[in-house]
């Protein structure tokens, strides 16, 4: 069984937010996949289904960015799965928009739901797909930039790397990290011209 966990912030003020691209996705490989979101427990939404013959638990957490670790380690714990079968979707300011980087481990890069995840799962050995939503503005502070809602043609463009991020995530899991790093980890061109 995999754990997919779509970091964001719970809240209508939160939705559509570049700090909530994880929900984004998850919502896509929930519609894509026929699993509802509807049950409520370790602090987060969760639904079960199968994604490429395996069985999944999709986890949008509740408990706001910075203690999404406590939703994920607390999926992971029930269901008894290790740390390489969590996989977490989240944004990443150093990719440009819609850019997509699929990594087997590393550090949290400045994100903290990352570190929180990070710091209670004891491990940074865990497979992760990044979405770029682009840096941020030089005068803008990060926090504001991450809350900030996508420009119209952003938007457009991000709605295709949110069912290409589904498509990585269902690629993780069947074909493996390999295989998903090869054909989803390279630089989109154009990508950044579409303000």
């Amino acid at each position: 069984m995999y754990v997919i966990a779509g970091l964001g912030n719970p809240g209508k003020e939160y939705e559509h937010t570049r700090h909530n691209v994880g929900f984004e996705v998850v919502d896509r490989l929930a519609e894509r996949y026929d699993i509802p979101l509807t049950e409520r427990k370790h602090r987060a939404y969760c639904g079960k289904g199968l994604i490429g013959g395996q069985k999944v638990m999709l986890v949008k957490p509740q408990t706001f960015m910075n203690l999404s670790g406590e939703s994920v380690k607390s999926a992971a714990d029930f269901y008894q799965i290790p740390a390489e079968q969590v996989i977490v979707v989240y944004d990443d300011v150093s990719l440009d928009p819609g850019q997509l980087r699929i990594r087997t481990k590393g550090s949290a890069g400045g994100h903290n739901g990352m570190k929180n995840i990070i710091a209670r799962m004891g491990t940074q050995e865990f497979p992760r797909v990044k979405v770029g939503v682009g840096a941020k503005p030089e005068r803008m502070d990060l926090a504001d930039y991450v809350l900030s809602r996508f420009s119209k043609g952003e938007w457009e463009m991000m709605e295709d790397a949110f069912d290409e991020a589904a498509e990585a995530v269902a690629v993780l899991i069947s074909d493996g990290a390999e295989a998903a790093m090869n054909r989803f980890n390279a630089k989109k061109t154009g990508a950044a011209d579409a303000e």
